[in-house]
């Protein structure tokens, strides 16, 4: 059997195609995997509709969640919409100073237009 060069060319971009699709499918399982392993009661999370809480507790066997969305509000939610979990970002420390920049970044307008102090050209009348 004679293979021309054009088949071995689609066979290969066959299996390269292939291979990504098994890489893609891993590496979404491992994201998975590691979001579950974060979600534990406590933390903070985002779910898919965009609600943001606090996890209360975890029913495994029913795989429902109670998220306190706010103070005295709590959701019952399949496990399954919980999006992300959300990390602390930290908060500037009060009676810190800002930091000042003494140009603005490319694009960035200034914070105070500088003046032109060129003398006026035009005579005064008078």
């Amino acid at each position: 059997m004679v293979f021309d060069p054009f088949t071995i060319i689609m066979l290969a971009v066959l299996a390269v195609l292939i291979f990504f699709m098994f890489r893609n499918s891993r590496k979404r399982q491992q994201e998975m995997r590691d979001l579950q392993s974060k979600v534990v009661p406590g933390a903070q999370v985002m779910t898919n509709f965009g609600v943001f809480g606090t996890i209360l507790s975890i029913d495994e066997d029913e795989n429902k969640v109670e998220l306190e969305a706010g103070p005295g509000t709590v959701l019952t939610v399949h496990r399954q919409t919980i999006a992300r979990v959300v990390d602390a970002v930290e908060a500037p420390v009060a009676g810190s100073t800002p930091v000042i920049e003494t140009e603005p970044e490319f694009g960035e307008r200034a914070a105070e237009t500088p003046r032109d102090d060129t003398p006026d050209t035009k005579k005064s009348e008078g």
